[in-house]
């Protein structure tokens, strides 16, 4: 007989739903178990006999004696036509389409078990060196990730550790929300480093996170989620009701100005691409407390875990990462230079340069000067965030279209982002090939264009040298938040002015 997987359970003496409250078997019971057990209803019959059986043990011992209509409450409907069809007169939550009552909860099988996927995603994140807390492992055994993505149907997906779910669109196609893959939660929480009674703050609301958050805070730590989008916070508070965790906060609101109502908080876990830090997440901040956010700046996002020092953010750890963009006062839009309809230069809104377009654009379609380093290609991510924090203003983000690639006009390493220093109407940007002399098996180089481009070219090529003697696995950025108001006079380095105050990347 299988093991029944449903979060709406009987809570002993009385027998109503442990999340919902109703008599049980609630709606939501009888829909999920009729689901489970649809190819082996006789096990369905058994194990609602022996609830049955320990119900009517329960309630003998009651002055009033065990309730007339116990046989038609726990087993009869089982027989009855349209079995477990949506009750009439309930509200349906918003995250369940009409005729898909059978498909709340998918048929578990022996190769299809949610408790056994999860073990196999916390496995494959601790192979893959992402996860070591042990807290942050068992949150993520513990909660169901599947009752938070009630339109997939495929549960191998659901804890892929590198599948995405859920995707809420904008009207032009691109992603306003969704729920973040199983290793970007496991990093970000990781660097939270959430401890039991803590009291944290989520921006940007799924749901599951949430639920995440509050296994590790415990009964005695609250959790408050956030989101601008009213029907991204209708669900979470559905899926969040769904498997359990209605102690967890969730409001609507414009997470720029946090929630100051359950503030302080000891963590802000920020899930959403952001490209300053508000001074309300500063005011709701604890002495000791801790930011854990993705970052927008100089054309890349970073998620670093900040950490309070005074008045003063700094940073204790960051990593590579991609998120959805911050809606509301929080939202900001980069400036795109189009060179041609395949090729773009993606600046911060308030960056200058002296950019020729159509010099550049004459410049691409001009022999490249390649130049090489002498020293190993490795850790890329790394050396662009050196290249975009030391190369000065001419340093940007160049993107291009497959197109692009697939003409010939530029480097694959181009299609996803690449720094290039442009200086008029030349520019250059970091390229590799195959070196064994090296233990990553490559040696970084440059390619230029342009009427300068052995000068770009050499320029770019210095810079990357410098990175490969001075700094590659010899130590990391030193980044420093400075809210307005904050002495930054004596500051030396690289700088980015943001509406909220100046962050600041230093190498030592």
């Amino acid at each position: 007989m299988l093991i029944p997987r449903t979060v709406h359970q009987g809570e002993r003496p009385a027998w109503d739903c442990r999340v919902c409250g109703e008599p049980w078997p609630c709606a939501l019971a009888k829909v999920e178990l009729a689901d489970q057990y649809r190819s082996f209803p006789h096990g369905l019959s058994v194990l609602l006999a022996s609830y049955l059986i320990e119900a009517i043990e329960d309630w003998a011992a009651a002055a009033s004696g065990p309730p007339p209509d116990l046989y038609e409450r726990f087993i009869s409907w089982t027989n009855a036509p349209g079995l477990a069809a949506w009750p009439a007169g309930r509200e349906r939550p918003s995250y369940i389409a009409p005729q898909q009552e059978w498909e709340l909860l998918m048929t578990v099988t022996h190769e299809n078990d949610p408790a056994a996927l999860r073990t196999a995603m916390v496995d494959s994140l601790r192979e893959q060196g992402l996860l070591s807390s042990e807290p942050v492992a068992a949150a993520l055994s513990a909660v169901p990730r599947h009752l938070f993505a009630p339109h997939e149907k495929d549960l191998t997906r659901v804890y892929d550790t590198d599948a995405t779910l859920e995707a809420v669109l904008f009207a032009d196609g691109t992603e306003s929300s969704v729920v973040s893959a199983p290793h970007i939660q496991a990093i970000m929480l990781e660097m939270a480093g959430i401890e039991p009674g803590m009291s944290v703050l989520e921006i940007g609301s799924g749901g599951y996170n949430a639920a995440l958050i509050a296994e590790l805070v415990g009964p005695g730590g609250h959790v408050t989620t956030v989101d601008i989008d009213p029907g991204v916070v209708q669900r979470a508070k559905d899926c969040l009701a769904r498997a359990g965790y209605e102690r967890v906060s969730v409001v609507q609101a414009d997470a720029e100005h946090g929630v100051a109502e359950h503030a302080p908080y000891d963590r802000i876990v920020v899930t959403v691409g952001a490209w300053d830090i508000p001074g309300s997440w500063l005011e709701q901040l604890t002495d000791s407390g801790r930011i854990v956010v993705p970052l927008r700046f100089a054309g890349i996002t970073r998620l670093i875990a900040f950490d309070r020092t005074g008045q003063n953010l700094t940073a204790s750890s960051y990593r590579l990462g991609a998120f959805v963009p911050m809606q509301g006062d929080g939202a900001v839009s980069e400036e795109l230079v189009r060179v041609t309809e395949d090729i773009g230069l993606r600046l911060e809104s308030q960056q200058k340069h002296d950019f020729d377009v159509a010099l550049l654009r004459e410049a691409l379609h001009t022999p490249a000067v390649e130049l090489w380093a002498g020293t190993a290609f490795a850790m890329p991510d790394e050396l662009a965030l050196f290249q975009l924090t030391t190369g000065g203003s001419g340093m940007v983000m160049m993107h291009a279209a497959q197109k692009a690639v697939d003409d010939g006009v530029v480097d694959p390493a181009v299609r996803h982002g690449i720094p290039a220093l442009v200086r008029g109407g030349s520019f250059a940007y970091r390229i590799k090939r195959a070196n064994d002399t090296f233990t990553s098996g490559y040696e970084a180089g440059v390619r230029a264009h342009g009427p300068d481009a052995e000068t770009v070219g050499r320029q770019l090529l210095t810079l990357i040298q410098d990175w490969g003697t001075d700094h590659l696995r010899r130590g990391a950025a030193n980044i420093v938040y400075y809210p307005t108001g904050s002495d930054i006079s004596d500051l030396t380095g690289w700088r980015s002015t943001k509406r909220h105050g100046t962050l600041a990347i230093s190498w030592s």
